[in-house]
């Protein structure tokens, strides 16, 4: 019993999380991470890849016209950043978790605008056509991509960052309501956030916001939502992840044979068939170590790092050469990577819910190797 009156739970995680040990940099400074950080900035760049392609197949099939006239040319890299600015403006203007989602759309197209012009900054011409603009588009989306891995993606949200989470879902709760599903997700939040100074607090905030049964839209979530039932429902088909297997191998194979082949033709620079036989040597390594692996989901583990080489290496070599070709093995690339990670997902499911049943049973361990 505390001296206010409230009661609290015995348990080790009622210990505050403060006198747990030091709290990180960004803790110190006031900037806890968003649980949805991953989805946002991945649906951020997925936007941005997507306006690029939009932007150049319309251009291309209509000629490439040019906004203007009488020695003006509006490039639609300043419409990009106009929605940028807009984009800012949004974050800037409203509290909440509410806004993020459109800010990711805004934010996305107004990107993909800007970026899709960068060759006419590289060149002393002004060249929208500079070869190696899809390569450079690419490696830009890459690097925001390892980026935003490296701050949200390399560990789970601490409870101090879930309680913070929680409140920011209050802010939109106290102006708006809460569907139950919202409710019902602040709830998981602070269910992990047990021991952190204000927990209870948050609690009975989020217990005073009053019911609301409307959704509000949130494209970002239902895009993610869909993406993952989809490719989990794929690989409930035992011929699903097989196919993606060999089709990881086959493209690999390919990379390299093609490495080969522009060696042996010549007047292709040497990075571009360095990284095609590299990048495919690699990812064929990687299949033949997962074929070899002891379980099938250590065989999984290596084949997405398979893909994440191919992404990596080989997609930025074949832009290089061909642009269309470099997308449709990029997009191919993705689906694979998905595929992957939603088997990789549903074995990791079943190896703990049979290591739960067996715990509870008096069994032991042991977690299943199979599907």
């Amino acid at each position: 019993m505390t001296p206010d009156g409230r009661t609290t739970r015995d348990t080790p995680t009622s210990v505050p999380w403060s006198a747990r040990g030091p709290r990180g940099l960004l803790l110190r400074w006031g900037l806890p991470r968003d649980p949805h950080a991953s989805r946002h900035v991945t649906s951020f760049l997925v936007v941005t890849v997507l306006t690029v392609l939009v932007t150049r197949g319309a251009l291309a099939a209509t000629g490439f016209p040019q906004v203007g006239g009488e020695g003006l040319h509006i490039s639609h890299v300043l419409w990009g950043g106009l929605l940028l600015a807009v984009a800012v403006m949004l974050a800037l203007s409203f509290i909440g978790p509410v806004v993020r989602p459109i800010v990711v759309l805004v934010g996305g197209v107004g990107f993909g605008l800007f970026v899709d012009e960068i060759g006419k900054f590289v060149t002393d011409d002004y060249d929208y056509f500079y070869g190696p603009t899809a390569m450079l588009v690419y490696i830009s989306v890459v690097a925001l991509a390892l980026i935003g891995e490296a701050l949200s993606g390399r560990r789970s949200a601490v409870p101090p960052e879930r309680l913070a989470a929680a409140v920011d879902q209050a802010v939109a709760g106290v102006a708006g309501g809460f569907s139950p599903r919202v409710r019902a997700h602040a709830n998981d939040l602070l269910d992990g956030a047990d021991g952190v100074p204000g927990r209870d607090e948050a609690a009975a905030l989020v217990a005073t916001v009053r019911p609301d049964r409307s959704e509000l839209p949130d494209p970002i979530a239902w895009a993610s939502h869909t993406v993952v039932a989809l490719s989990r429902r794929l690989v409930r088909a035992a011929w699903v992840p097989r196919v993606a297997v060999v089709t990881i191998a086959g493209t690999a194979l390919v990379g390299v044979a093609r490495g080969l082949w522009l060696a042996r033709d010549g007047g292709t620079s040497g990075w571009i068939v360095g990284a095609l036989l590299v990048g495919g040597a690699a990812t064929t390594a990687a299949c033949i170590a997962g074929l070899l692996a002891d379980d099938r989901e250590h065989a999984f583990i290596w084949f997405r790092r398979g893909v994440l080489v191919s992404l990596l290496v080989t997609q930025v070599a074949l832009l290089r050469i061909e642009e269309w070709a470099g997308y449709a093995g990029l997009a191919l690339d993705v689906v694979l990577l998905g595929l992957v990670a939603a088997e990789l997902d549903v074995l990791r499911e079943r190896a703990h819910s049979g290591d739960t049943e067996e715990a509870e049973a008096g069994l032991g361990g042991g977690r299943p190797s199979g599907r």
